[in-house]
This record gives C-alpha cells, structure tokens and sequence, in this order.
C-alpha cells in the first residue's frame, strides 16, 4: 500500500527499522538501500512537503523544508567521530520543523521521532 497524505508511514518502514538494529553495518545498508529510499526517504519527504501548509496555517514561524540534505529530514547516517559505539546508522527516523530564523538543530522547533516501539512528537527550544 503506498504512503498517502493521511498514513506516510506504512509498516514496512518500522520492518525496516528493526532489521536495522539487528543489523547495522554498511554492507547489509548498502543491500538494502532501495528499501531505506522506498520506505523511509521518500515517504518522510512527502510528509514533510504535505504538512507544511499546514503548519504555516498553525504558524508561518516555522519551515517544513522537503529535502533529503539541508531540511527537515535528519540524516541516517550517525556521528561516530567522538563515539566509543561506532554503528553507522540511525535506527530511527527524524524530522524536525525549525524556527526560520534558526540556524542549526538547537532552535526551537517542533520534532517528530519515528522508531519501533516508541514514536513520539516534541516541541521546545
């Protein structure tokens, strides 16, 4: 079934996620990736461009910005430089809608956290 503007998250997003966590290494990512695009990506990118009208009917404050680098969506790929936990991914999916005056992550904003097992929807600054 196809993400709608209604439902963009399907359950194989969550299959997805959780054969991540069993196996998180870049191999089985790159044999994997198509999914990562089909189910997560693309999905999260439709609901990021289908919810900004509506939220600038809530506030016009804030950018719901549908691209996969420099918007809303957070990247998959973890930091590791400074992590003793050297897994390449996220296992997880984020989106956050910033101030449009911010300049990084630490603004305030609304965050949407998408993960098997506990989901969750934040506001703050």
């Amino acid at each position: 079934m196809p993400a709608t503007s209604t439902n963009p998250f399907r359950p194989a997003l969550f299959a997805f996620l959780r054969e991540l966590q069993k196996n998180n290494r870049r191999e089985w990512f790159e044999a994997n990736k198509s999914r990562y695009e089909d189910h997560l990506k693309d999905p999260a990118l439709t609901f990021i461009s289908e919810i900004g009208p509506r939220l600038a009917k809530v506030s016009p404050h804030f950018n719901a910005i549908p691209k996969a680098t420099g918007g809303s969506l957070f990247r998959i790929y973890r930091d590791t430089r400074f992590s003793k936990d050297k897994t390449p991914y996220k296992t997880h999916l984020g989106i956050q809608f910033r101030h449009k005056q911010a300049k990084d992550v630490h603004a305030q904003g609304f965050y949407l956290h998408v993960e098997p097992g506990g989901s969750s929807a934040m506001g703050g600054s």
